[in-house]
């Protein structure tokens, strides 16, 4: 189990939503933690909050993630400020919930600099260092769509797929190479936190639109229990058997599910690419 008191723990886009969430739900559990967002003042505010509720001096840091050379000097900056960090999650992200014919070609790219890109930096960052102390966790917040594609979210899901596979790959990498540094990859449905404000589930009773504070408890609960792979709710791990369906059947599945016309509604927090709250 990776054992959470005394550890050092990185966030990326942790100011706010289920970011701060389990930021929070981190520091309940004896870990110091540090976040980085681009919301200067989100970041003081989150860090008073975890200051005040734990008694622990936490840190916050401006950090644009898909900027390699900022995450770079960020990471220098916690080794020296902070410590040698223990887990990164990597929660950053971005979402523009349009038709594709409708992307700009500096939407896409912004998708996959903060969703997918950003991944490879931090772990180029701390790996290195949880490697040589022979334990560490990566965590990869991707998404139900980096398991099936729904429309309206073709950059996202694209990404996120790369996301599903970035850390499936990681892991195998480190069983071989570095057997007590673990991943986890978390795979929600949408989150009710204004990321994806608007969208709608057909049945609420087998894929409901998940509530922010559970959820973010039951991921740190995987993170310790080091679960390679959660998958939420629990309805959505049955996607590789529909798989196995003609693809006809599987799209029309998909459809009577209401899956395909969950973003119908979408209208987030505002115009452009929306960050993860």
């Amino acid at each position: 189990m990776t054992q959470l008191a005394g550890s050092i723990a990185l966030i990326t886009g942790g100011a706010s939503g289920i970011g701060r969430l389990m930021g929070l739900e981190l520091a309940r559990r004896g870990a110091r933690v540090v976040v980085w967002d681009l919301d200067a003042a989100a970041l003081d505010a989150v860090v008073s909050e975890l200051d005040g509720a734990t008694g622990r001096a936490s840190a916050g840091m401006v950090c644009d993630i898909s900027d390699r050379h900022a995450v770079y000097a960020a990471a220098e900056r916690v080794r020296a400020e902070v410590g040698p960090v223990d887990i990164v999650v990597n929660n950053a992200g971005v979402v523009s919930g349009r038709p594709f014919q409708e992307l700009s070609d500096e939407a896409i790219e912004r998708t996959f600099q903060v969703n997918t890109l950003a991944l490879f930096w931090t772990a180029k960052a701390f790996l290195p260092g949880m490697v040589e102390r022979g334990r560490g966790h990566i965590v990869t917040i991707a998404s139900a769509s980096g398991l099936v594609g729904v429309p309206r979210l073709v950059d996202y899901a694209a990404s996120k797929h790369a996301a599903v596979g970035f850390d499936e790959s990681l892991r195998m990498e480190l069983r071989e190479t570095a057997p007590g540094v673990k991943t986890t990859v978390v795979c929600p449905y949408y989150i009710d936190t204004g990321m994806f404000a608007g969208v709608r589930t057909r049945f609420p009773a087998l894929l409901p639109i998940l509530e922010p504070g559970p959820t973010a408890r039951r991921i740190i609960d995987a993170i310790e229990a080091d679960e390679e792979r959660l998958i939420l709710p629990p309805s959505v791990r049955l996607l590789p058997v529909f798989r196995a369906l003609p693809t006809a059947l599987f799209d029309r599945g998909a459809e009577w599910l209401g899956v395909t016309a969950s973003m119908d509604a979408f209208h987030g927090r505002g115009k452009g690419p929306r960050s993860r709250p």
